[in-house]
């Protein structure tokens, strides 16, 4: 295998953050060129990852004696298919999914959103790269 192609990953979910299908889609990319000699080309490729943002929720997962969340979670749940040109054998389509806690007492989750995203997405892509391409 010497090309891959990642198509842009569609934030389908409820509650939608303007650029985490950016973020996610390049990270993706990114955690490709960093860990593998693999060229990647807009389309065609000897490989290709597509999918969709399908969930992305905040909830309380730690409750305060006030009923105020002491803890919340953010989580990001993606739908990735993965096509192998060369070996068929290795397609896979499933849903990835990742979360990080956090504490209003560390500010209003604006102030956070950017920092957890990213912890969220480095979990992601290892996740479906190693799903991917373990058995190299």
């Amino acid at each position: 295998m010497k090309t891959i192609s990642v198509q842009f990953f569609e934030n389908n979910s409820a509650l939608v953050v303007p650029y985490l299908s950016q973020q996610f889609t390049e990270a993706l990319k990114e955690r490709i060129r960093n860990q593998s000699r693999l060229s990647i080309v807009r389309a065609d490729g000897d490989a290709n990852f597509e999918g969709r943002i399908s969930d992305y929720t905040i909830r309380p997962v730690a409750i305060q004696g006030n009923d105020r969340a002491g803890l919340n979670r953010v989580t990001v749940t993606v739908n990735v298919k993965y096509t192998n040109s060369l070996n068929p054998e290795l397609n896979f389509e499933q849903s990835f999914q990742a979360f990080q806690e956090f504490s209003l007492n560390q500010g209003p989750i604006q102030t956070q959103e950017q920092k957890l995203l990213t912890l969220i997405n480095r979990q992601l892509t290892e996740d479906i790269f190693n799903k991917a391409f373990a058995n190299w």
